[in-house]
């Protein structure tokens, strides 16, 4: 089986550089474009499945995606994949939390978390759980799954060469994916960071 684990395209809060959450964004214009061209490329992919968070930007990243490959199936939703809770940071820039914020993405396996918001331990767990149950499954499919950053490095993060780098150097970027094939329920990554754009409209909107 195969796994194409894509991040959403680019929203506005993502173009301002702030954490977005459990913040129900829709895609910018640039984000669904990102996201229409990545299709047009894919078309040589046919899906079998396609799930996505329930957030709007994922559900529509999925759509476009779908649409423009020609793959004519729709979506399942679940709640596993969603987003890092935020909480009280959501809409708000790391820089604001000083080293503490910082300390999110240069040591997140160390980071307590924000104020009534999840830990890094909390995404792997819930995002590993979705992951591990549609790798036993070893039914030779390709799947589709739309999601965010910070839940796609948690989902990916127990088959990484370096788990201790959680970030991998730095957030995915929008329509970005890890690609994932998978065989008697043994998987492994062949893919990080993949686009099917052009490299030079990748943005990282976290890197400072």
């Amino acid at each position: 089986m195969k796994i194409y684990i894509v991040r959403h395209g680019e929203t506005a809060l993502n173009a301002e550089g702030v954490l977005q959450g459990r913040l129900n964004e829709p895609l910018n214009q640039n984000g669904r474009e990102l996201a229409e061209i990545t299709g047009k490329a894919m078309k040589d992919i046919h899906f079998d499945y396609c799930i996505s968070s329930p957030l709007d930007r994922a559900k529509e990243t999925a759509e476009i995606i779908l649409r423009e490959s020609e793959n004519d199936i729709s979506y399942t939703i679940d709640e596993r994949i969603i987003e890092i809770g935020f909480d009280d940071m959501e809409g708000k820039k790391i820089a604001e939390r000083g080293d503490e914020g910082l300390k999110f993405f240069k040591d997140p396996f160390h980071f307590a978390g924000f104020s009534n918001g999840e830990t890094i331990q909390d995404v792997c767990s819930r995002t590993q759980d979705f992951l591990k149950e549609l790798i036993a499954k070893d039914d030779g499919k390709t799947y589709l799954i739309s999601t965010h950053g910070c839940a796609m490095r948690g989902m990916v993060n127990y088959l990484s060469d370096d788990p201790e780098d959680y970030w991998l150097g730095h957030a995915p970027y929008n329509c970005s994916f890890t690609i994932i094939e998978a065989e008697g329920g043994k998987a492994r990554i062949t893919d990080v960071d993949k686009v099917y754009y052009d490299p030079s409209l990748i943005v990282d909107h976290y890197k400072n």
